[in-house]
């Protein structure tokens, strides 16, 4: 049996080197970046066997994104597509320190992905699996997709697989009316949710602190677990009424982009190994930091080191 099996797209991240303009570099630095195969990657480094499932282009760009993955341990499960009538979604990357700011800029219509349909998909890998991880990002990207991800959640909980969904509102990709109706649409397919307080505010309609907010979500729609993140406050978590609360741990922030998705990875590992919820958001936690100080959208870590980071031994528990 898989232990993790996650959906979604990856694209290939270009970045200038620190402090040089998109528009006058020489240079890009090429890496995989995407929320669902960023998951992926955390849990295998932390001992998970973990599949990612997308479709890609058979083609040198496409090949790059899953050759990368296979590095960290990540089975890919890729519907492979005509490479002449299709494409690798990309994003740029300019870090900037303060006041410019780091930006993003996406380039990822028609990709791939949008025209993925679930019988292109294994399936049966999201039956043998005990958890099946998506995110509100993927449904956004087209409607192939988004009835895509409602089948898979669907297929996971006919088998009994333990499914979650992490928000992870994207405001280039859809308005917070549209994307709150597709949200909630898929909230019956879901055991374990996460999501930011700011998201949950701006997109969900959600009002008070973060345990009002927990608590409002779970009671309406029934989820088993809610997650909502805070940012530098931490994390809390409501499962089976009871209340859980997480700090973070400092780190020296070198890249920011994907330290949701390690406190995902961190989060799921944990659990798929037995730990309790304040075990898991510990893990969380400390996946979240260590990718904070590290280049690229991926949690490249070991448990050697997110122990260390726990035990107080790479770290500060505040």
């Amino acid at each position: 049996m898989t232990d993790l099996v996650t959906f979604g797209e990856t694209m290939l991240r270009l970045s200038p080197p620190r402090g040089e303009r998109l528009e006058t570099t020489r240079d890009l630095t090429v890496q995989a970046g995407g929320a669902e195969s960023n998951v992926a990657v955390g849990a295998a480094r932390l001992g998970a066997d973990a599949r990612w499932l997308s479709k890609l282009p058979d083609s040198p760009p496409g090949r790059r994104i899953v050759n990368e993955l296979r590095s960290h341990g990540v089975r890919p499960g890729v519907a492979w597509a005509d490479p002449d009538a299709s494409r690798v979604g990309t994003y740029y990357l300019e870090h900037g320190g303060s006041p410019r700011g780091t930006n993003v800029i996406y380039d990822r219509a028609d990709a791939a992905i949008t025209t993925v349909e679930p019988e292109e998909l294994p399936a049966g890998a999201v039956e043998e699996a005990e958890w099946f991880h998506t995110t509100g990002i993927t449904p956004a990207l087209s409607e192939a997709a988004a009835e895509t991800t409602t089948s898979l959640l669907r297929t996971a909980g006919d088998a009994g697989t333990t499914r979650s969904f992490d928000l992870n509102y994207r405001s280039k990709l859809w308005d917070p009316e549209t994307a709150r109706a597709a949200y909630e649409d898929l909230f019956e397919h879901v055991d374990t949710l996460f999501v930011p307080r700011r998201d949950a505010r701006e997109v969900l309609g959600r009002e008070g602190g973060a345990v009002e907010i927990a608590h409002g979500l779970a009671t309406e729609f029934g989820f088993d677990t809610v997650v909502v993140t805070r940012g530098l406050d931490g994390s809390v978590a409501l499962h089976d009424g009871s209340v859980y609360e997480q700090a973070v741990f400092e780190a020296e922030t070198f890249d920011a982009i994907g330290t949701g998705d390690a406190f995902v990875a961190g989060f799921i590992a944990e659990r798929l190994r037995g730990g309790d919820l304040p075990a898991a958001l510990r893990w969380g936690s400390a996946t979240a930091a260590l990718k904070r100080t590290t280049d690229g959208d991926l949690a490249v870590t070991t448990r050697e080191e997110v122990r260390s980071v726990i035990e107080g031994e790479g770290g500060i528990n505040r």
